[in-house]
């Protein structure tokens, strides 16, 4: 698994995976913790269960640190310190929450499958999650895969306005503060392509993980 990038093809039907391209590199092996960090290390994460299926994008999204578009009407929000940040509080509760169906999602991409998995990361120390809080409850938060200086982020949610993107904003500084190199958003949509999202080649990707990849960066301190 995850040799070449070159161009494969299937037997599958291509109804049984979100498209068949250059961008889908390997099909097969199992969801657990020495599978994931072999192909994270490589670029590729998984998409599908069923079977299971390996992607890498090109071209890759990433964020920048310096990137991300604050509006002043953000900055006011902001100001306004609604919500309290943790880190690692509620890794279950944000994967959950984010495998949840919404009326513009009927169906999703984190099945139970996906669930054990990256819980099994986060036990390992390789998977964290940022919580976003509203007088005590779970507003909003994202999780996501860190290896060295590299993370890659693969989902979030919000039940309160705004949340989502105060996850994405305390997670952007947050990496910056301890030293990481970027954050991996994989595929660009149109909400953070608007945030400054943007697109590079898969090889120039490759090439800043791998650096990232030696940093000697932890999510965060032990307790």
């Amino acid at each position: 698994m995850f040799g070449s990038l070159k161009k494969r093809v299937f037997s599958l039907a291509t109804s049984e995976l979100p498209f068949v391209d250059e961008n889908l590199v390997d099909i097969g092996g199992e969801l657990n913790v020495s599978t994931l960090l072999k192909a994270y290390r490589g670029g590729s994460f998984p998409w599908t269960v069923h079977p299971v299926t390996w992607w890498s994008p090109d071209p890759r999204a990433i964020i920048e640190f310096d990137g991300f578009h604050v509006s002043r009407s953000f900055k006011k929000f902001l100001r306004q310190n609604r919500f309290e940040i943790t880190l690692d509080k509620a890794f279950a509760a944000v994967i959950d929450h984010c495998a949840e169906s919404r009326p513009e999602r009927r169906t999703t991409w984190i099945t139970p499958e996906f669930t054990s998995a990256y819980t099994d990361m986060h036990r390992h120390g390789f998977a964290h999650s940022l919580e976003v809080w509203s007088e005590g409850k779970l507003a909003g938060g994202i999780y996501g895969v860190s290896i060295g200086g590299y993370f890659a982020g693969e989902s979030m949610f919000h039940r309160v306005p705004n949340a989502s993107k105060v996850a994405l904003y305390s997670l952007l500084q947050h990496l910056k503060k301890q030293g990481y190199a970027f954050l991996d958003i994989q595929m660009p949509t149109k909400i953070t392509l608007q945030l400054g999202a943007k697109v590079i080649p898969r090889a120039t990707f490759l090439e800043r993980m791998r650096e990232a990849q030696k940093r000697p960066v932890v999510f965060h301190p032990p307790v």
